[in-house]
C-alpha cells in the first residue's frame, strides 16, 4: 500500500502543529515596535543634523535688493547676517527688526531664505514728500510724517517748509491751538497731496496758519492751498486750473468748489 504523498504529509505538519503559541506572537510584535522606534530615532536624528549639523545648509552668500540711497554695503552691516550658521536657525525677524532701527531710512525690508545656502534682503526706501531746513541741513520727512534722515544736499523732487508763524493775529493764535508738530503735520498731508506734475514744480510750501498753506512754485507762481482739509479735491481742482488758465501765476484752490486764478 502506498504512503502519503508530500502534499499529504505537509498538511498533516501543519494540522498537528497548529497556530503559533502567544508568547511567539507577543515577541514578533515586540521586535516589529522595536524595529520602527529605531527607524523614527534615526529618521528624526538624521534630518536634525541635516538642518543644524551638516555643512550643507548654511548661510554663504548674501544679498541686497531694492536700494536707492542706501548701498548694499550698509545694508549688510546693519543685517549682520551670521554667515556659516545653518539656514533654519537664522533669525529673519530679529533681522527685519535690526535694519529698521539702525537704518531709518528703510521703510519695508523682507528677509527670505533662498535654499540651500542664501538670505536675500529685499528693501523699500522712504520717499521724502518734504524737507525742513536747518543749520545748514535738510531733515527728510516721509508721507507718514517720519524724519527719518539729516542730508547736507536737498534730494529733488520734495519742497522745502518754511514755517512763517511770527506774525501777530491769526497765525500766532493758530501756533498757540495746534502746536508746530501738528502744523507740520498738516504740512506733510498736503505735500503729499499735490500733483506729481505741480510737485515737481513746487520748491516751498510755506504755512502762515492751520487754514493759510500756500506752495511756492518756480517761476514764481503761487498757490493758495489753504489747509490739508479736503486734499484729493483741491488736487484735482488745482490740475483742471492749471489747464485752464496756462499763464496765470496765482491760482487758489482753499476752496476747491470756487477756485480762482489770475496773472498777478
Amino acid at each position: 500500500m502506498a504512503g502519503p504523498t508530500t502534499a499529504e504529509r505537509g498538511e498533516r505538519q501543519q494540522e498537528s502543529s497548529g497556530p503559533p503559541p502567544a508568547r511567539v506572537l507577543r515577541k514578533r510584535r515586540l521586535r516589529v515596535i522595536v524595529i520602527l522606534a529605531v527607524l523614527l530615532l534615526l529618521l528624526g536624528g538624521g534630518s536634525g543634523w541635516l538642518l543644524y549639523g551638516s555643512p550643507w545648509l548654511r548661510v554663504r552668500h548674501v544679498s541686497v535688493s531694492g536700494t536707492a540711497v542706501l548701498t548694499p554695503e550698509q545694508v549688510l552691516a546693519a543685517a549682520a547676517v551670521p554667515v556659516g550658521a545653518p539656514m533654519v536657525s537664522v533669525d529673519t525677524d530679529g533681522i527685519e527688526a535690526r535694519l529698521r532701527r539702525e537704518l531709518p531710512r528703510i521703510d519695508e525690508v523682507d528677509v527670505v531664505r533662498s535654499w540651500p545656502h542664501g538670505i536675500g534682503l529685499k528693501v523699500i526706501e522712504r520717499t521724502p514728500v518734504l524737507l525742513i531746513a536747518k543749520g545748514g541741513k535738510f531733515t527728510e520727512v516721509d508721507k507718514e510724517g517720519v524724519r527719518f534722515a539729516t542730508v547736507s544736499q536737498a534730494p529733488k523732487g520734495a519742497p522745502a517748509l518754511e514755517l512763517s508763524l511770527a506774525r501777530p493775529g491769526s497765525a500766532t493764535a493758530s501756533l498757540r491751538r495746534f502746536g508746530t508738530e501738528r502744523l507740520v503735520r498738516e504740512a506733510v498731508a498736503i505735500a503729499g497731496d499735490i500733483p506729481a506734475a505741480v510737485r515737481r514744480d513746487t520748491r516751498t510750501l510755506k504755512v502762515r496758519s492751520y487754514d493759510d498753506i500756500s506752495l511756492l512754485l518756480t517761476g514764481g507762481r503761487v498757490v493758495q492751498w489753504g489747509s490739508a482739509e479736503n486734499g484729493a479735491a483741491k488736487a484735482r481742482t488745482l490740475t483742471a486750473l492749471m489747464k485752464a488758465a496756462a499763464g496765470a501765476r496765482h491760482f487758489d484752490v482753499s476752496v476747491p468748489t470756487a477756485p480762482a486764478s489770475s496773472a498777478s
